[in-house]
């Protein structure tokens, strides 16, 4: 093999390397609760308008996540992914942060998460991934509790890989 096609090949095998680690949701929620955890510490402080519903304000240190989406962009940026930050409000999470579209390619922010497995899962402090319909589209998706320092659950974090 000639050292320009071995160039090549080790070429292909990196960039195929990092597109399925692109495409791995696990991989996706970690890098997402990451970049959130390096911000600060989650917490809850006043209420805050998203879309028409007044919800819960959810803090990652000193920065306020309803209607800020430089984290979601971020990691669809990174990963090609959905990403969503929803904060607790009563026994509904509201979508306060998220680069998910409605049909009319409106962030979908105010809109609820779906009583699914996910739903389940979070509201007993666990990770879901698997397949997940969101707003209509197929996901491989995962979600992780968002918990503040006393360890009370009060948001959930979201990522999706489209199918």
């Amino acid at each position: 093999m000639n050292h320009k096609r071995f160039l090549l090949t080790i070429a292909a095998l990196v960039i195929g390397a990092t597109q399925a680690h692109a495409a791995d949701p696990k991989a996706t929620i970690a890098d997402l609760d990451a970049r959130l955890a390096k911000i600060g510490t989650p917490r809850l402080e006043g209420v805050d308008k998203v879309a028409d519903k007044e919800v819960p304000a959810i803090f990652f240190g000193q920065r306020k996540i309803n209607n800020n989406f430089d984290v979601v962009d971020g990691v669809r940026k990174t990963h090609q992914a959905t990403a969503t930050v929803f904060v607790k409000s009563g026994d509904e999470f509201v979508r306060v942060s998220t680069n998910v579209l409605t049909p009319e390619g409106k962030r979908g922010i105010g809109t609820q998460l779906a009583r699914n497995a996910a739903y389940d899962a979070v509201t007993k402090g666990q990770q879901y991934c698997g397949p997940i319909d969101v707003l209509g589209t197929a996901f491989d998706a995962c979600y992780n509790p968002i918990k503040d320092a006393g360890g009370k659950i009060i948001g959930v974090s979201y990522i999706g890989h489209k199918k």
